[in-house]
This record gives structure tokens, C-alpha cells and sequence, in this order.
């Protein structure tokens, strides 16, 4: 883990609160045009674990998360905005917590910022416990993915499968791989290495103090390929 880091260094209820010093970050206008075209993209995609821990600049940061669940569109399925991935009657129950070297944040993508979440250096818990030490722990990005159930009950169309929990929970995991599948493509569009994966599940909802209807389900890498020695 990164030095000063450790789960024993949490509080007591395991829960971290915003630390004053931490600030919205407001994303500068994501590229939406150049990189590789989608075909190349495709013939580039790869998983690679190993990455760099040089720091992403904001636009790329920015381009990043726009692709993988920004808006594309004002107006998109039963009344809400149009997403750059599909979610079982446009309810968008995704959300992706930012894991970046001073803290979590909580992507918006409107108004396209981060929105602070928890104080620290918490990067490690993006992955799970039998890959921590590995360059994800020191990667300037990682994505965790959080399904929040209390959508379904607020989408446009209330079909039956929304308030089934074994639908519930093919319709966030199929979500999440549209929404990771856009970070990898994307990824490889602008060169960078990506890397899906597991998560500590259960230190991750204690750090972001979730309500018991968030659950955290996977998380993902993103940074420059490591340069070889």
C-alpha cells in the first residue's frame, strides 16, 4: 500500500468523511473526435496490468469518464439524457466512484465534475486484497463501480424485471461490462492501458459510508503503459 495508507488506519466505523482541503474538480470539455477510429480501437483493445503511475492530465481524465457513462444527448430513452451506455430503461444505476491519489470522487456527469467522497489515498481498495502492492495500488486512475438499486424504482419505464432483485442484478452487471468496455476502447483509442477487475467490496462501502441500496460491484485501472526497464 501506499505509504501511510492501511486499513488499519481507517476510523473506527471504517468510514472516511471529505476532507476540507478536497475541492469539486470541474473537468475541462472531453475530446469527443481524433484517437483511433472505433474499428482500430477494437483491433488495439487489450487488457494491460501494467501501468505507469504517471498522473493523466484533466483532459484526458475528463475523456475518459465522458466515454465510459457521460452524456451524449439531452434527451435520451423515457425523458432522461442520453448516456454514452445503455442501462435497463435508461435508469443510468451506475455510478463511478474516482479513486485518484488524494481522495475519492464522485463522477457527475452532469455538470461533467468530480464531486469529493472520501479524504486519502484509498487507491488500493480498487482492487482486491490478493492484488494489492501490484502498479493498480499506484495507478494515477482507478474506477469503481457502484450500482445504486434506489434507480430502478425512479426509471422512466417500470417494467416487471425492475423490481425482481435476480433481474436487478443481471441488468447492473451487464451495465457495468457496457460501461467498462467503453473505458477500454476508449483506452485504447488514446494509448493507455486498462485493466478490469475485482474490488474489496466490503472495506470500499465502509470507506464511502454507501447506503445499504449501493452496492460496490468492480473496478477498473486506467494510466500510460509502464515503460519498460
Amino acid at each position: 500500500m501506499p505509504r501511510g495508507t492501511t486499513l488499519k488506519s481507517f476510523p473506527a466505523d471504517g468510514k472516511r468523511a471529505p476532507s476540507a482541503d478536497l475541492r469539486p474538480i470541474l473537468l475541462p470539455k472531453p475530446r469527443t473526435a481524433g484517437g483511433k477510429s472505433a474499428l482500430a480501437a477494437l483491433n488495439a483493445r487489450a487488457t494491460n496490468r501494467e501501468i505507469g503511475p504517471e498522473p493523466l492530465s484533466r483532459s484526458l481524465l475528463s475523456t475518459i469518464l465522458w466515454a465510459a457513462f457521460g452524456v451524449n444527448r439531452p434527451k435520451g430513452p423515457f425523458g432522461a439524457r442520453g448516456r454514452t451506455a445503455a442501462s435497463a430503461s435508461n435508469s443510468q444505476e451506475i455510478d463511478l466512484y474516482v479513486a485518484l491519489p488524494d481522495g475519492v470522487y464522485l463522477y457527475e456527469a452532469v455538470p461533467h465534475r468530480l464531486t469529493p467522497v472520501a479524504a486519502g489515498d484509498l487507491r488500493e481498495l480498487s482492487i482486491s486484497r490478493g492484488q494489492r502492492g501490484t502498479a493498480a495500488g499506484r495507478a494515477p486512475l482507478n474506477i469503481i463501480y457502484v450500482a445504486d438499486i434506489s434507480r430502478y424504482k425512479t426509471a422512466g419505464f417500470q417494467e416487471p424485471g425492475l423490481k425482481d432483485p435476480d433481474v436487478q442484478k443481471s441488468y447492473f452487471n451487464v451495465a457495468v461490462g457496457l460501461i467498462a468496455g467503453n473505458v477500454h476502447l476508449a483506452a485504447a483509442a488514446l494509448g493507455l492501458a486498462a485493466w478490469f477487475h475485482n474490488c474489496d467490496k466490503a472495506a470500499l462501502a465502509a470507506a464511502l459510508n454507501l447506503r445499504p441500496d449501493q452496492r460496490v460491484l468492480y473496478g477498473q485501472t486506467v494510466g500510460n503503459p509502464a515503460k519498460r526497464a
